[in-house]
């Protein structure tokens, strides 16, 4: 039995009150802190930037999942030194290869991203070099989606990938998980849950945390 990460992501939050969120995700026992960073270029949305997770490490030593919903990630990806791991989309970077080196080279998980209009197989060259890949199973930009099932399929092609070649990156799904949508999504190979809506509706949020591990 693999041991399944709960990473409850902050676009999900009251943005007046991300100390009070932080600290709900400490309190739930949760694994990882997920920052949906967006641009309203990328996605048709726009959240906050490098200083949220400067300002939050000064209150925490959480492991910071910071994902790049921006377009030329490469550009500010280096103004996160208070994350633990930078992901970013390969719809956005021309030079993926060169940007995962680079975050590694920054001492963090250096992540890779694709949404549902963009096949698993793209990433086949840069798996090696990836530490994490991140499946988007809602269309990017808002919470609160219901998760596309097909998306689950990439997430079967990338555990199979994975198995067959050796390789050890971790797999992450965003987008529509909760108690109902995990278990597919554990089944297929997942080892990151980020939820977000779910966590902060939850009334015990530690409940809720300990009932999506409870699923593997």
């Amino acid at each position: 039995m693999r041991k399944i990460i709960i990473a409850p992501s902050l676009l999900s939050a009251d943005f007046a009150d991300f100390g009070g969120a932080l600290i709900q995700i400490t309190n739930s026992q949760s694994d990882w802190v997920h920052m949906d960073v967006m641009d309203g270029q990328f996605v048709p949305n726009i959240t906050f930037g490098p200083k949220l997770a400067d300002d939050l490490r000064k209150r925490s030593s959480a492991f910071f999942d910071v994902h790049l919903m921006v377009q030329t990630p490469h550009l500010i990806a280096g103004a996160f030194a208070a994350a633990d791991a930078i992901t970013f989309h390969f719809e956005a970077e021309t030079h993926s290869h060169r940007l995962l080196q680079e975050i590694r080279k920054m001492g963090k998980k250096a992540g890779i991203s694709i949404v549902p209009s963009t096949p698993a197989c793209i990433l086949n060259d840069l798996l090696p070099y990836a530490d994490l890949v991140l499946v988007m199973t809602v269309n990017p930009g808002f919470g609160g989606q219901e998760l596309i099932p097909e998306c689950l399929d990439k997430v079967r092609f990338l555990a199979e990938e994975r198995k067959k070649r050796g390789l050890n990156f971790l797999i992450s799904v965003d987008g529509g998980i909760y108690d109902k949508t995990a278990p597919a999504a554990i089944a297929a190979g997942v080892d990151i849950l980020v939820t977000g809506s779910a966590f902060f509706h939850a009334p015990d949020k530690a409940a809720y945390v300990e009932q999506l591990r409870n699923l593997s």
